[in-house]
């Protein structure tokens, strides 16, 4: 579908399925990170802790590093559950309630063209999705999620007596089902956010700033309201953001990207019109060279 929209870039794009509401908070300058249990996995940062028989549960009491990445293996991995040991949800489940309250997560892909992601995360298909250079400072740290037909298993002793800070990075593993989605995560301290107040499901929102070049290009679903489409357009137009339009693809299952405008201020180059974008400034005067 959209995978020329980084090959002009030098940059390694990094990608984000939002819908429309979002897409303009993220044109306003500000994203969110979210705390590991408002995402739609159950399983989020939650592996499985492996405890002796007789041991009493308390609470855990480690420390992390956000950007540190993972090591190979991690320390107190285990492939079983040793004889005379169990597995405790209680105290995985205690290693998820400090983060929540501890971290916040940015989720990114690698892929700009997954149907599965049009259809979760931008609204099916009437959302957008923002390409971002990830190579700006913004992303340091990030973190690919690791896809893993089992949870990871970790001794106990790893959270009781921890003799360096955790890694966060070694907990970010997700089932294979979830592979399409070619994660990448930037992980941040919530003390490092901004506070909006409550959100959905209970959880405060936390954002940070984005600074504007961060952003490379919007591409905007087959299915985004015309309004929106020329709202967005009016929001990016003097900017140096391009702005694209996934159309249906004439054959298979696929898009292709309609240009609307390019990567620099419409007052120098003019908008993009073609048959599959004009209704976007249909209500506009054209001058006659259009």
């Amino acid at each position: 579908m959209l995978s020329d929209a980084a090959a002009g870039s030098a940059s390694v794009p990094l990608y984000k399925y939002v819908d429309v509401a979002g897409l303009k908070r993220i044109l306003a300058g500000s994203i969110r990170f979210t705390q590991p249990s408002a995402f739609n996995d159950p399983f989020e940062l939650l592996p499985e802790v492996v405890v002796p028989n007789d041991a009493t549960e308390r609470r855990l009491g480690f420390s992390f590093d956000v950007q540190a990445q993972r090591r190979h293996p991690p320390m107190g991995a285990l492939d079983q559950v040793p004889d005379g040991c169990q597995a405790s949800d209680a105290m995985s489940r205690d290693i998820v309630q400090q983060l929540n309250a501890l971290i916040g997560i940015l989720c990114l892909s690698r892929v700009n063209d997954s149907l599965l992601m049009w259809s979760h995360y931008a609204d099916q298909y009437a959302g957008a999705v923002v390409e971002f250079d990830g190579d700006h400072e913004f992303f340091a740290g990030q973190v690919d999620v690791e896809y893993c037909p089992l949870r990871p298993m970790r001794d106990v002793s790893v959270y009781v007596q921890p003799t360096e800070p955790i890694p966060i990075a070694e907990l970010c593993v997700k089932s294979e089902q979830w592979k399409y989605e070619h994660e990448v995560r930037v992980i941040r301290r919530l003390a490092d956010c901004e506070d909006r107040g409550p959100g959905p499901r209970g959880f405060t929102v936390y954002t940070q700033r984005l600074p504007p070049a961060c952003i490379k290009s919007v591409t905007l679903g087959e299915r985004t309201p015309v309004p929106e489409q020329r709202a967005i357009y009016d929001a990016v137009k003097e900017t140096c953001i391009s702005l694209a339009l996934a159309a249906i693809d004439h054959r298979g299952y696929a898009f292709r990207r309609e240009l609307i405008k390019l990567a620099a201020p419409a007052s120098k180059l003019g908008p993009c019109i073609s048959p599959r974008t004009a209704h976007i400034f249909s209500h506009l005067a054209m001058p006659r060279d259009f």
